[in-house]
């Protein structure tokens, strides 16, 4: 696949500089020694090490009903490189399918176009009961909904940990007893 994107799409030759990524840091100049779109070849010019960002922001969304505005979120994520992702099954959640291999490939395409180099982890969906009791180290919980009550402004909670995991809920907003449950495991109303 990448082969044929390379020689077909952005119609590279012999001689042309291009970038390469393994999602996990790694930045690789080669240039393009054959340009055969079955098995193109490249040589290695010389490679980078991007670590990661020291602050972590992982977003657990729940699937949406309409699969494409949950796979433009998994693309404007990558994009500004969050760095998991945990879809959630809430109680109000209408799609429970998820294509994984179709999910990942999105990611790896926005990583690709954003020019990142750090590929997000996407997690196979979890129900939200289970998100709220597990642990997760150093890290500032929150949760955003749409119900009228004394809430924190999420710029005021960003830099406090670092890790953050903020839970967005589905069409129709978590339920009550689910934002009740997240709060009694410390999950910051945002």
């Amino acid at each position: 696949d990448t082969s044929r994107h390379v020689v077909q799409v952005l119609r590279m030759k012999e001689g042309e500089k291009l970038n390469l990524t393994d999602g996990k840091g790694n930045l690789i100049v080669a240039e393009v020694t054959n340009s055969h779109k079955k098995h193109c070849h490249v040589n290695i010019q010389h490679s980078i090490f991007n670590t990661q960002h020291s602050k972590k922001v992982t977003i657990a969304i729940s699937l949406l009903k309409n699969t494409s505005r949950f796979e433009w979120f998994l693309e404007k994520a990558t994009e500004i490189g969050i760095s998991e992702i945990i879809p959630l099954i809430c109680e109000r959640t209408e799609k429970q399918k998820f294509r994984d291999d179709r999910m990942k490939g999105i990611c790896i395409s926005a990583m690709l176009q954003s020019q990142q180099t750090w590929l997000p982890i996407l997690h196979e969906p979890v129900r939200f009961g289970d998100l709220v009791i597990r642990q997760f180290d150093d890290c500032r919980k929150m949760i955003a909904h749409c119900i009228d009550e004394k809430k924190q402004p999420l710029y005021l909670q960003i830099d406090k940990s670092s890790h953050r995991l903020i839970a967005i809920g589905p069409e129709g907003d978590f339920t009550k007893s689910e934002i009740e449950v997240a709060q009694q495991n410390d999950f910051i109303p945002v």
